[in-house]
């Protein structure tokens, strides 16, 4: 491509992860788990906690808050999500969409 030539700009969908080649059924697990992970990460950052003191806060290993931090997304189901931003004293709305066939 030149300097002068534009890049063709796609729209991409809600979901990154469909984007990205996954599966409807993984990209929606992706995605839901990126979510929660995001939700705690923001929830640590804001308590200005270490990973350290996360840690002690939710039970788990300094290295596991650091994948967490780090966007690990494989380690991490949606249940220990679940879990964690319960402890968190946070609540989850989950809201299902039906599609017309």
């Amino acid at each position: 491509m030149s300097q002068n030539q534009v890049p063709e700009i796609i729209q991409g969908r809600t979901n990154v992860f469909e984007d990205l080649g996954f599966a409807p059924e993984e990209a929606l697990n992706l995605k839901i788990r990126a979510d929660l992970m995001l939700t705690i990460k923001h929830f640590i950052q804001t308590k200005g906690w270490t990973q350290k003191q996360a840690a002690v806060f939710f039970g788990e290993t300094q290295p596991r808050i650091s994948d967490l931090m780090n966007g690990d997304i494989e380690r991490f189901s949606i249940d220990k999500l679940v879990i964690m931003i319960a402890k968190a004293g946070m609540d989850i709305r989950v809201e299902v969409n039906i599609k017309a066939a």
